[in-house]
């Protein structure tokens, strides 16, 4: 069994809790930015101290209005500034905050408010409300509600004046580091989501070594401008990291605003998912061969590929090297620009970047620091890091993280990250610890030097009916990075050959057909049909083919006209598809693909 650990960097302190860390932003820094929110064109500054007074003043409302220390609120709001102040004012009220997705429906609203004994919710919108409105009867313990949109935390902000100032820090000093945080609800790919418990020190301890860690990254001067949902514990660490290490955050969570916002921002480093990264090549992609210019980008691309590939090799030839100069001004230089000129760390997770990304990034001047963690380790278990990277790993362990590797593949994780269990659910608890070990439930590989390989998911493993076994993110990763492919679902568990879903890219397709000669205002249903959108996909799917056996590779592919979204059910949040959702919706169409002619190499049989 291989097993590596790194020791902590930084000394424990087991009765801190995470206010303590924006008070020691305070201390530090108080005028520097730490926060910027949108105004106007621009962005207007929020410093530690601004936002230290903000945090007090909604705590005190809170107060005010019956939140005694313990108490579960539910927040449901998109990724804004004022998330983290509502973070920040509840554990300053001694209360705890359990986050909804914004895309929840009723049922999983009410499933996380009843299990975790909320008794008060803060929604965003008049369309949050009203779907938690529609379940409140069966909610008799929530008596307060909260509506940002109608100014609410202003309101609460004005009505603590009776609360005294001694009154918020006794409440604040309240939990040391064993205490829960937070209650965290799995996106549940399976079953009924589970409370994650996550604890004080879980979030310090790893804030504190982290930025260690990632002292190139995350310091005094950084910046990012987050995207992705705060209600995700990837977001909120990296929202609570910033805090303590002293990065200015700015908040977009239109993703069709992004590009814009990158610019009058100029973040010094990104937090993304693969499929972020994915769609910026793309875009960037199908741009150029609109404008004539496709053959310069794919060479411009393959060159960026072959120079990182050098530099790992320990030596770029002349050539090279003049290419890499000329494609850095025609083409390079112009997505750094795009990206706000600034960026020169992304940090990814959630799914496997690639080989081919992770090498164009990098030439680009953008170092994708790949990582790996789940809910149950207060995301980050691993990262790449500037000084201890390997593209087409998730990294080393983080100081105060231990990993190691079961007989089977599977991976396990110990140490200051590891949550406490989930919520009133001893047996999952149980089925998921071993001792100290958390068992994450994802197939990997650790090299000599400590740096962890992803390489599928243990309850996702396909057993063919020949007794071959096949990871499908093997296959599914790089058909996804085609353009016109939206989705991929690779299927043939206990079936003769191995076979796919695959649905196609709304947004991209215009834009391919239209680079590609075809009407591009065609619907996907039409498209699906389509010889040359077909044509390209086959070539998706060959491409994947030749990176696996002949025993593993997809014989037949159906494209389906429907799109996978969280709203219909087949992706969670972080936009990783439902398996097993899919399997069962899909269930017809599956037996229809097995039922056909016998399979040849690639086949596309229905679409």
């Amino acid at each position: 069994m291989d097993q590596y650990f790194v020791p902590p960097v930084v000394t424990a302190d087991p009765q801190a809790n995470v206010t303590d860390l924006l008070i020691e932003r305070v201390r530090l820094t108080p005028d520097d930015a730490l926060f910027a929110v949108p105004e106007g064109a621009g962005w207007r500054d929020i410093t530690a101290a601004e936002f230290l007074t903000q945090v007090r003043a909604v705590a005190k409302g809170l107060i005010a209005a019956g939140i005694e220390p313990g108490d579960k609120i539910g927040l449901m709001c998109k990724t804004r500034y004022e998330w983290t102040l509502i973070d920040f004012a509840t554990w300053f009220a001694g209360a705890v905050l359990v986050p909804i997705y914004e895309t929840s429906s009723p049922a999983q609203v009410q499933w996380n408010l009843s299990d975790s004994g909320a008794t008060a919710i803060i929604v965003e919108t008049a369309d949050h409300f009203s779907k938690f409105d529609e379940i409140h009867p069966d909610l008799p313990n929530v008596t307060r509600v909260w509506q940002v949109d109608l100014g609410d935390l202003d309101k609460l902000a004005s009505s603590g004046g009776a609360v005294s100032d001694d009154e918020v820090e006794r409440r604040r000093n309240l939990a040391v580091g064993s205490d829960l945080a937070t209650l965290i609800y799995t996106s549940g790919t399976t079953g009924r989501p589970k409370g994650c418990i996550l604890t004080h020190s879980n979030f310090v301890e790893l804030s504190r070594n982290a930025a260690v860690a990632m002292k190139d990254v995350v310091a005094p001067g950084a910046s990012t401008l987050l995207f992705i949902t705060t209600a995700h514990v990837f977001a909120r660490f990296i929202s609570i990291l910033s805090v303590h290490g002293g990065v200015k955050v700015g908040h977009q969570a239109d993703t069709k605003q992004l590009l814009p916002a990158l610019g009058s921002f100029k973040p010094t480093f990104l937090l993304a998912v693969p499929r972020v990264f994915e769609k910026v090549y793309n875009s960037s992609e199908q741009k150029a061969e609109g404008g004539g210019k496709g053959k310069i980008f794919r060479s411009a691309a393959h060159v960026a590929v072959e120079h990182s590939e050098a530099l790992d090799a320990g030596h770029v030839p002349l050539g090279l090297k003049l290419k890499f100069k000329l494609f850095d001004r025609l083409v390079y230089s112009k997505l750094r620009a795009a990206l706000g000129g600034r960026v020169v760390h992304a940090v990814s997770g959630s799914a496997p970047l690639g080989h081919r990304l992770g090498h164009f990034y990098r030439s680009l001047g953008v170092t994708i620091l790949e990582g790996y963690g789940l809910t149950e380790t207060t995301a980050p278990a691993t990262v790449n890091l500037t000084d201890k990277f390997k593209i087409g790993t998730v990294g080393p362990a983080l100081p105060g993280v231990g990993l190691r590797i079961a007989e089977d593949g599977e991976i396990h994780v110990k140490g200051i990250n590891v949550f406490g269990g989930y919520w009133q659910n001893d047996e999952a608890t149980a089925e998921v610890m071993d001792g100290e070990w958390f068992k994450t439930g994802d197939i990997g590989a650790l090299d000599d030097d400590g740096f962890l390989t992803i390489t599928g998911r243990k309850k996702e493993i396909i057993v063919t009916a020949g007794g071959k076994n096949v990871a499908p993110a093997a296959l599914e990763d790089p058909i996804r990075s085609n353009p016109v492919v939206g989705q991929v679902v690779v299927v043939g568990d206990q079936r003769p050959f191995i076979s796919a879903l695959i649905t196609l890219d709304s947004e991209m397709l215009p834009v391919w057909l239209n680079n590609n000669g075809q009407d591009a205002t065609m619907t996907v249903a039409e498209a699906a049909e389509n010889p040359a959108v077909l044509a390209e996909v086959q070539r998706a799917v060959d491409e994947a083919n030749a990176l696996v056996s002949r025993a593993e590779s997809i014989r037949k592919f159906v494209v389906i006209t429907d799109d996978f979204t969280e709203a219909s059910g087949h992706l969670t949040p972080k936009l990783t598809i439902k398996r097993n959702v899919i399997l069962k919706d899909y269930a017809p169409i599956i037996e229809n693909i097995y039922n056909a002619a016998p399979a040849t190499e690639g086949q596309s049989l229905v679409h």
